[in-house]
């Protein structure tokens, strides 16, 4: 077996948040055959397995008592190429960011919107990850997971994947389906998406007028970096609430009583609301408390300013939950998975 695997391994290095929690064993996947391996292994050891990616969308609140394995494959093929569409595969371990840069290189767009997004392409189809207009649904061409009950390997389409706002079938079925590469719809001609939030606004401010994919790209990056802390700075796993989805009637008593109360309808007929407006107008928008707090520039992200603990971030989380429900009467769904 070429699988490496390690006792009481710390996983600070190993999850944006920089909680300090130990792993009773870990070890890191380069192959399908390592997969393989830590199922077998877990299996043999009558430990669970839980698999991880970047670690930007995890809170742990205490020590796993299990075989911790991470992704860590890499490679990115071109699969094929008609001259306007292609389709691209790349390894579950990727990081994300830097394999939309890839894309962006090789002259392919579709991708820019995501840009700056932590953590690894096996994660992203997880909670159907999405920014300023653009989900992964949209650029979707399929992906290849192992059944963990069966350990067979299966090919998803984008219905059978069921994708929704940051759901999907491999969040709704947890600790079946493990991601081992992503498949990719992306174009030689530029379909840019200019419409949402700032992102338009800050190329005219670029004196841009005629944006290319990589410009797109740029002007997402500036945007993230001045409201997103790095997570190698200040630990946090990005937007740590969901933007709800409301009836329109709720919205409308709200706006009769927050005129600027910030919401977007919905094919559905319902509306989703900013949560970080929510947050912000609650008065929760840099509150600190010990080492856990939230951010200074963006009342969406929760922050560890060192040493604060995983109950601590999720202590804090359902103060702000509670209070926004006695407040608007609307429940906010935490987006990090949390053991």
């Amino acid at each position: 077996m070429s699988l490496q695997v390690q006792a009481r391994v710390s996983l600070k290095p190993y999850n944006s948040f920089g909680v300090d929690v130990q792993a009773r064993l870990f070890a890191q996947a380069h192959s399908d055959d390592d997969v393989r391996d830590a199922l077998v292994y877990a299996t043999q050891h009558e430990v669970p397995l839980l698999v991880i990616g970047g670690g930007s969308n995890l809170l742990l609140t205490a020590d796993i008592q299990a075989l911790v394995l991470r992704m860590a494959t890499r490679g990115i093929r071109l699969l094929s190429d008609n001259g306007q569409q292609v389709v691209i595969e790349a390894e579950a371990g990727e990081p994300w960011h830097p394999f939309v840069q890839h894309t962006l290189a090789q002259g392919l767009s579709g991708l820019e919107n995501l840009s700056l997004i932590p953590g690894t392409v096996g994660a992203a189809p997880m909670q159907n990850i999405g920014a300023y207009g653009v989900e992964i649904k949209d650029v979707f061409a399929g992906l290849t997971a192992l059944d963990r009950r069966t350990g067979e390997l299966r090919d998803f389409s984008l219905d059978e994947c069921k994708f929704a706002y940051r759901d999907s079938l491999f969040k709704q079925e947890p600790g079946r389906w493990l991601i081992l590469r992503v498949r990719f719809n992306l174009n030689r001609a530029e379909h840019l998406h200019l419409e949402y939030g700032p992102v338009r606004q800050r190329l005219t401010e670029q004196g841009i007028d005629r944006p290319t994919a990589g410009d797109v790209s740029q002007a997402i990056c500036s945007i993230r970096s001045e409201k997103l802390p790095d997570p190698a700075v200040l630990g946090n796993a990005g937007s740590f609430f969901k933007n709800p989805l409301v009836p329109a009637a709720l919205v409308t008593r709200l706006k009769a009583e927050f005129p600027d109360l910030v919401a977007y309808a919905q094919p559905d007929g319902q509306m989703k609301l900013a949560a970080g407006w929510l947050i912000e107008r609650a008065g929760w928008k840099g509150f600190r408390e010990a080492d856990a707090g939230v951010h200074k520039l963006q009342a969406l992200v929760l922050v560890n300013y060192g040493a604060a603990t995983g109950l601590q971030l999720l202590d804090l989380a359902q103060r702000i939950q509670k209070d926004i429900w006695q407040r608007f009467q609307v429940e906010l769904e935490m987006e990090p998975n949390r053991y």
